[in-house]
């Protein structure tokens, strides 16, 4: 009984965290910290599996978080793609104007690291690095049915 309540309460949680459909508002929040920045979105927005759309909106969230803390003044660029099977989501930044400034905003907690495991934990593609431009760049392309 122990263990299924505690299964119950997991799924519950899951089920109960962020989406897609906020991501939006994770933005415009952004932008009245002072950051500069621009959302795209392509194709429908669907529902997804709750892992899907947590993890979607976390890495989004995430590197967000990345740019207010090392790429202060950076002008930004958040895109989210609905394609068939699969929802891809990109932040990237441009060149910071040199200040550093932690605007207070939530994190989810996973840096990097933690962002790469859990999309890879999905059976997705993530990557991270440098532009050419001197910004930085995180995407993740999630399968809209892990494991299917």
């Amino acid at each position: 009984a122990v263990g299924r309540a505690a299964a119950a309460a997991a799924a519950a949680a899951v089920e109960d965290g962020p989406r897609l459909d906020e991501v939006e508002s994770l933005v415009a929040q952004s932008r009245e910290a002072g950051m500069t920045v621009e959302l795209s979105v392509q194709g429908e927005l669907r529902p997804y599996t709750p892992e899907v759309e947590q993890t979607a909106y976390r890495v989004v969230q995430e590197a967000l978080t990345n740019v207010h803390k090392h790429a202060a003044g950076a002008k930004t660029w958040v895109r989210l793609a609905h394609r068939g099977a699969e929802v891809a989501m990109q932040v990237e930044n441009g060149p910071s104007d040199g200040g550093a400034a932690d605007a207070g905003l939530p994190s989810g907690g996973n840096g990097l690291v933690g962002m790469r495991e859990r999309v890879l934990g999905l059976g997705g593609v993530f990557v991270s690095g440098p532009t050419d431009a001197g910004g930085f760049r995180v995407s993740a392309v999630l399968p809209a049915e892990p494991g299917a």
